[in-house]
């Protein structure tokens, strides 16, 4: 089985860089657009990382990320969070509500590769496929 992630994202020229990204490493890679469904998007899939923007139509990914967390089914995905604004508050919000990594854009390629693989491993990889 492949590595699988659920991007929810609104941008198309960042959905398509970071599906490129991750594709070459051997991610599998499905996408959501809209805030308001992201939870139905999410249910009907069985990612084992999400990458989720803070700033969605529909809803915010704050809210989004706080009713993930909340999810007995998902709850404890691991969940890299990306905005383009950077301040700390919003850095400091998305910790708070259960974010496991937060990034800014612009972000390197590296950056995102690196961030989702260390994720991955941490939430146990490929070892928690398997058991």
């Amino acid at each position: 089985m492949g590595k699988r992630v659920l991007l929810i994202e609104d941008e198309p020229s960042i959905i398509e860089a970071i599906r490129f990204i991750l594709s070459r490493d051997g991610w599998a890679v499905d996408t959501h657009a809209d805030g308001a469904t992201a939870m139905t998007a999410l249910a009907r899939r069985t990612p084992d990382l999400v990458i989720l923007d803070v700033m969605l139509p529909g809803r915010s990914g704050f809210d989004i990320l706080s009713d993930l967390r909340a999810d007995p089914v998902h709850g404890a995905l691991p969940v890299l969070m990306l905005t383009a604004r950077g301040q700390t508050r919003d850095r400091e919000q998305a910790l708070a509500l259960g974010a496991s990594r937060f990034m800014t854009k612009p972000f390197s390629n590296a950056e995102v590769r690196d961030a989702v693989n260390a994720l991955f491993a941490e939430a146990g990889g490929d070892a928690a496929r398997q058991a």
